[in-house]
């Protein structure tokens, strides 16, 4: 396979570095590798090195082009993209990818923002895997969900993103469990359980709102039967069941979710959404990018 046939894509956050090699006519994924290497790992400078060294037997001199989403494209990160004002399609994002310093033929993808005086937003690498799991569900519109640290919901409308929301779920689900006395009997890991999960969607809907509900892990543990390994289910049924409320009521059309997630978040948020009576159709995260960044590789390609 020649080297026209095939691009680099990776997905650099915070935490982690994913990098996949595609062939570009089938979109399939030929090889892929992955890291702990995020931006908190790694000062400016070592990022083309750091890159180059992950990808470099991939390159054939620098033949095939790499495309990088994410943090990665931050002021945290290698080179800072622009985020670009809503709507967004991925054409735009082609139009405006940003040359990674150091890295001969590596390209930063850009982020979108929404900014005034009713909605102050910002995304960096969602976007992308939004507009992949259009290319995969062969549809122009779609809304989407997309959990993780900073969970997202996004509206796609004729290709083009028109909205997104941030919901802070995942990184409260982790202060909580770790830095508060409600959550201390979850320090130490353990399985997902469905029915304390069930539990906490319940009591996301009290009527005495979320800030009780998420103290009800210490009170349920001490005298409502909730052991210690069931606490971090209950927990991010409260969180997530939140999440879930307040987007139904601030979309109330809304009928039809892509879940675009790791399969250990996509079980939970299946539940909590069927629970809300929204249609699931799941995709992986990794699909979802991969496509995501081949669609805008091809409109940098024809430029």
């Amino acid at each position: 396979m020649s080297a026209e046939q095939r691009l680099i894509v990776i997905d650099w956050g915070t935490s982690n570095f994913r990098a996949f090699l595609v062939d570009r006519q089938s979109g399939a994924c030929l090889e892929s590798r992955r890291s702990e290497a995020g931006l908190k790992a790694l000062a400016t400078a070592e990022f083309p090195h750091y890159c180059q060294a992950q990808v470099d037997d991939w390159r054939e001199g620098g033949r095939v082009p790499v495309y990088l989403a994410g943090m990665v494209g931050s002021k945290r990160g290698w080179s800072e993209a622009p985020q670009l004002d809503l709507p967004v399609s991925a054409r735009d994002l082609a139009a405006h990818v940003v040359a990674a310093p150091g890295l001969e033929n590596a390209w930063i993808v850009p982020g979108v923002k929404h900014v005034d005086d009713a909605h102050c937003d910002v995304m960096r690498g969602e976007e992308v895997q939004a507009f992949g799991a259009l290319a995969l569900s062969g549809t122009p519109n779609a809304d989407c969900c997309l959990p993780g640290t900073h969970s997202k919901w996004a509206r796609l409308r004729d290709g083009r993103l028109t909205a997104f929301t941030t919901l802070m779920t995942g990184e409260l689900y982790h202060a909580v469990r770790f830095h508060t006395l409600p959550g201390e009997p979850a320090r130490d890991d353990a399985p997902f359980d469905e029915g304390a999960f069930r539990q906490g969607l319940a009591r996301a809907h009290s009527e005495d709102g979320v800030l009780h509900a998420l103290f009800e892990a210490r009170s349920r543990h001490l005298y409502r039967g909730l052991y210690a390994e069931q606490v971090g289910s209950f927990i991010s049924g409260v969180l997530i069941g939140e999440e879930v409320r307040a987007m139904r009521a601030t979309r109330p059309d809304l009928e039809r979710l892509l879940l675009i997630g790791a399969e250990a978040l996509r079980r939970p948020y299946t539940l909590a959404l069927e629970s809300a009576g929204l249609s699931i159709t799941p995709l992986e995260s990794d699909a979802a990018t991969l496509a995501g960044l081949a669609v805008v590789a091809e409109h940098h390609y024809a430029k």
